[in-house]
């Protein structure tokens, strides 16, 4: 479901999700992690950096990078263009996906 300020919500049982993903729609690693996110089944919340150019600057003031995506987990921890295998792990720690 997406907003008007360019937010995108994937349907999940949850109200408010727990992650919060900064990228833009032409970023392959933004891609990748909402395609890895979405295969999961973890709820998310997309902010499009594009569509909130504001945005930006909140995601480079959590990351202290340009670099995205910036993925902000539950616990108040971010990781900044995770590959596969470390956003996996961190939401195995976090308890939202069973470890492989």
């Amino acid at each position: 479901m997406a907003s008007p300020r360019g937010y995108a919500v994937p349907m999940t049982d949850s109200a408010s999700p727990a992650i919060t993903l900064y990228g833009a729609d032409w970023c392959r690693d933004c891609l990748r992690s909402k395609a890895l996110l979405d295969g999961l089944g973890v709820a998310y919340e997309y902010v499009d950096l594009v569509a909130d150019e504001s945005a930006a600057s909140r995601a480079q003031a959590i990351s202290g990078r340009t670099n995205i995506p910036v993925v902000v987990f539950p616990d108040d921890t971010h990781q900044v263009e995770p590959s596969d295998r470390e956003l996996s792990a961190k939401l195995a720690e976090l308890g939202l996906v069973e470890s492989a």
